[in-house]
């Protein structure tokens, strides 16, 4: 395999790839980050071969307090639509994804965090990206925001309870999540520090919740993280 060239948009610093920065790493591949919060400037994407999208505690329709937004959406249309690059979109990245598409993004009934169980739809158990996955899979939530309705063309993969549109894709070129694969023994207590999610964590699961929260992950992260290095896995033999 030709050396690969993935840029990652990150919207805070410690809301990263997480398990798959091991991942690329094992693969060499050469891996650009922009922070968009710390005003970074998003290079030619001419240069990459695929486009990962972060999380972070932006909301899509807050371009009145994060300007960078309307760069960023303009710069995954030109990706997704005119370059037709691979595209990863996690939580933010996802719901990024379908606004700047032309779906729609808003707030969900319910704030939708911790441990809990997602379901392939049927058009995720026939998809290549969720290939030798299990059908019901356990994975962190940590959200407030949805979409709504996905953009004309997109597949729906995974729901839960609370949300109806967990995954989307389109083709073997598009593959979003609204939960969290990708997380690490440290995410937890990283993400609890953060103003906005600390709140959101409290607000659904009281007191402790950060250190309760923190000991389910890592009881469950070698499942976690199978599952991530089954998903990646699949993602490269798709796009590359």
């Amino acid at each position: 395999m030709d050396k690969k060239r993935i840029i990652v948009f990150q919207h805070l610093r410690i809301e990263h790839p997480g398990i798959f920065r091991d991942f690329f790493k094992e693969d060499a591949f050469e891996i650009t980050t922009v922070e968009l919060d710390d005003g970074e400037r998003i290079p030619d994407l001419n240069d990459f071969d695929a486009l990962w999208v972060m999380g972070g505690p932006q909301d899509v329709w807050q371009e009145d307090k994060y300007p960078w937004l309307i760069k960023e959406k303009a710069a995954i249309r030109k990706a997704v639509n005119e370059l037709k690059m691979p595209y990863v979109g996690i939580c933010l990245g996802h719901q990024l994804l379908a606004d700047a598409l032309g779906g729609e993004v808003g707030p969900g009934d319910e704030t939708e965090v911790g441990i809990m169980q997602i379901h392939k739809t049927d058009a995720g158990k026939q998809s290549p990206f969720l290939n030798k996955l299990a059908d019901t899979m356990n994975c962190l939530q940590w959200h407030g925001a949805e979409v709504k309705t996905a953009p004309v063309g997109m597949d729906v993969l995974v729901s839960s309870d609370q949300c109806s549109i967990q995954s989307l894709s389109l083709g073997t070129q598009v593959f979003t999540t609204q939960y969290h694969q990708e997380i690490i023994d440290t995410t937890v207590s990283d993400w609890s520090d953060i103003p906005a999610y600390k709140r959101a964590l409290e607000k659904s699961l009281g007191d402790n919740a950060a250190s309760n929260l923190e000991k389910e992950a890592l009881a469950h992260m070698d499942e976690f993280n199978k599952t991530a290095r089954q998903l990646y896995e699949n993602w490269k033999s798709v796009v590359f």
